[in-house]
């Protein structure tokens, strides 16, 4: 390897870079505390979309936004003689075919949504690849390692912070039985539980209603367990069946 190759190598490593990719890796730090702060609200409420996705959403969208105002920073200083097009277009490109991979791993369920934060998680992946590709290399390193970071730990913060755990419930009744919304509503709040706004459905069949909503906890660990809560529903007077599931919608 001849004298201009290794230059060319230690510009990734001079001064100036690694004091841009330091600027860099401040903007993520601060990018994923806010982000864990607003996606906190979101998993307080029992939503599927919580602290780590929201962290890792806002984190890489941070990465991808500062690394475009250096562009005398990219590949190690060489930009204007190594470049013929606009890698802006090429990250573009990269970011919305991302986006529709990252799509195809949310599945939803009933009141059940799955996969926001391992989409969340290829879309950060993306920010990484493209971070290394256009040579702010400590930056992505430390991109690499908060992602893990708020995957690993992420949910243990979740589960220590308060929060209020939603639950779906389906209720069929027997024949000709009336049931009573406020009837219904005092009994969830005798044992901790809210029925959301909104979330309620009736469903009538034959002569037989069946009820669909989502009760969510008054505070942490302030709502019955689910176990407890089947023993109950099951000496109600006219539920003939019923069905319950956490619910993160």
């Amino acid at each position: 390897m001849n004298l201009l190759s290794f230059e060319s190598l230690a510009a990734y490593w001079s001064g100036p870079e690694i004091t841009t990719n330091l600027i860099v890796t401040l903007n993520l730090f601060g990018a994923l505390l806010l982000g864990l702060v607003v996606g906190y609200e979101r998993s307080y409420h029992g939503r599927a979309a919580g602290m780590r996705t929201y962290g890792l959403v806002c984190m890489a969208s941070a990465a991808l936004t500062v690394i475009a105002g250096y562009p005398g920073s990219w590949y190690g200083g060489h930009m204007a003689a190594s470049l013929g097009s606009d890698p802006t277009r090429i990250i573009q490109g990269v970011v919305t075919g991302i986006g529709f991979l990252g799509a195809g791993v949310i599945m939803r369920e009933g009141m059940n949504i799955s996969g926001l934060t391992t989409a969340a998680s290829i879309w950060a992946s993306s920010a990484i690849g493209i971070m290394v590709g256009v040579g702010f290399f400590g930056a992505a390193m430390a991109l690499a390692l908060l992602s893990a970071g708020c995957m690993v730990w992420g949910s243990k913060l979740e589960a220590w912070l308060p929060s209020r755990q939603a639950v779906k419930i389906v209720l069929r009744f027997k024949k000709e039985f009336v049931p009573r919304e406020e009837t219904l509503r005092r009994a969830a709040l005798n044992r901790g539980y809210e029925i959301a706004i909104g979330s309620l459905s009736v469903i009538y069949e034959k002569g037989q209603p069946e009820w669909h909503f989502v009760a969510i906890s008054l505070r942490k660990k302030s709502g019955s367990s689910l176990s407890d809560l089947a023993s109950e529903i099951a000496l109600f007077d006219g539920v003939e069946s019923f069905q319950l599931s956490h619910a993160r919608n």
